[in-house]
């Protein structure tokens, strides 16, 4: 994900040249010099400096299912981003962590946790760590109940794993896989509702329903991710990690408009096509 970039010369205000000397892929490294020397030319911070930047932080979650190599490279160049985290769509916040024990690579998770990322309840059940969940259940009652990234329940961070004694405990207490309800949804309701809708004239400001190639109804921003939509009647509907999320559909043979409402935000698109 590289990022824009643009050579700039600047003397720093503690007596010393500020060098700001490029990396592969938008990553940055800031040098001081000892002492005012030639002005030399470099590459400009991305505009979040000294925050990482917002792409980096989505790239280090992304590539933490699965791409070790990757995983290795970011935290080489940028510790901190063991503890990075980014929100897909609608509030469903994953961290690098957490995108590494959902689907049980324990390969990545233990070198995310070696970074300084903090462990959770998720982690412990995906690397077996049986004492530490069984604490951490010991100490907030219910909390096997909890939902992890996209709705993924805690049990399931076990079975992905491979922590055996993990599942049999979990599985034990008989409550720590709750499921999101997905009521069936009429062929008539699914053509009702595919298509394009409007909230603003950008081509940006669109929303597309469709289906996709794993054959999940998906609503989808332009330019961001594709979030799948679980059925609650009615032709309502909520996106994974967010259950308090509602989004509706009109009535008719084709639904005039769709509404999201989010908390106190509430979007109302119109069909476009």
């Amino acid at each position: 994900m590289s990022l824009t970039r643009r050579t700039f010369l600047t003397i720093g205000p503690i007596s010393g040249l500020i060098t700001v000397s490029g990396r592969a892929e938008g990553h940055h490294e800031v040098a001081f010099a000892a002492q005012p020397a030639a002005v030399a030319a470099s590459s400009m911070p991305a505009e979040s400096f000294p925050s990482h930047a917002p792409a980096l932080a989505r790239e280090m979650v992304a590539v933490s299912h699965g791409n070790v190599a990757r995983v290795r490279e970011l935290l080489g160049s940028r510790p901190a981003l063991a503890k990075a985290s980014w929100d897909w769509g609608y509030g469903d916040w994953e961290t690098a962590l957490g995108a590494a024990a959902h689907v049980g690579n324990r390969e990545i998770a233990q070198l995310i946790l070696e970074a300084g990322a903090p462990p959770t309840i998720f982690s412990a059940a995906a690397l077996g760590q049986l004492a530490a969940v069984q604490a951490l259940i010991a100490a907030s009652p219910g909390v096997q109940r909890t939902k992890g990234p996209h709705g993924i329940p805690l049990l399931d961070h076990a079975k992905f794993g491979g922590a055996t004694e993990v599942v049999k405990y979990l599985q034990s207490l008989g409550d720590a896989e709750p499921r999101y309800t997905d009521e069936g949804l009429s062929d008539a309701d699914r053509a009702a509702i595919l298509g394009t809708y409007a909230y603003g004239a950008s081509a940006t400001e669109r929303m597309t329903v469709s289906v996709n190639a794993r054959g999940s109804l998906v609503i989808e921003r332009a330019g961001t991710t594709e979030r799948n939509l679980f059925h609650l009647g009615s032709r309502v509907f909520h996106p994974p990690g967010a259950e308090a999320v509602r989004i509706r559909f009109g009535s008719g043979e084709k639904a005039a408009s769709v509404t999201i409402e989010d908390g106190s935000l509430i979007v109302a698109a119109r069909r476009l096509s």
